[in-house]
């Protein structure tokens, strides 16, 4: 795999350092077409699930992204749910989804 570029290496550290933070199975972080980033943690409440992908793509839109240009997904899954890339691919149709293990190691991009 090509090395990362400095911003993409950035909402992967942004992530992982939430998903640590929290104690959370998934970190996530998207940067939009300003290149103000979104972090956030999965969301497993009671009434209310959320993965961490769809949470910072829905805190992107809430604050008035109009594009993504990139998103990182952290989590011990190896790999971003169905669900997840299309919440991406809703903001951001050409945005890539950087998925790494919780070392930060990019395990695969979609």
């Amino acid at each position: 795999m090509s090395e990362l570029n400095p911003e993409d290496s950035k909402i992967i550290t942004l992530a992982r350092s939430s998903r640590a933070r929290n104690g959370a199975a998934e970190g996530a972080a998207v940067r939009d077409e300003t290149g103000r980033t979104y972090v956030a943690t999965s969301v497993d409440l009671p009434s209310l699930k959320l993965s961490a992908l769809q949470v910072a793509v829905a805190m992107a839109v809430s604050s008035g992204a109009e594009d993504l240009e990139a998103a990182a997904l952290v989590t011990a899954a190896g790999t971003a749910s169905e669900t997840d890339v299309a919440a991406v691919r809703d903001l951001g149709s050409q945005a890539p989804v950087l998925v790494a293990g919780p070392d930060g190691t990019v395990q695969t991009t979609l």
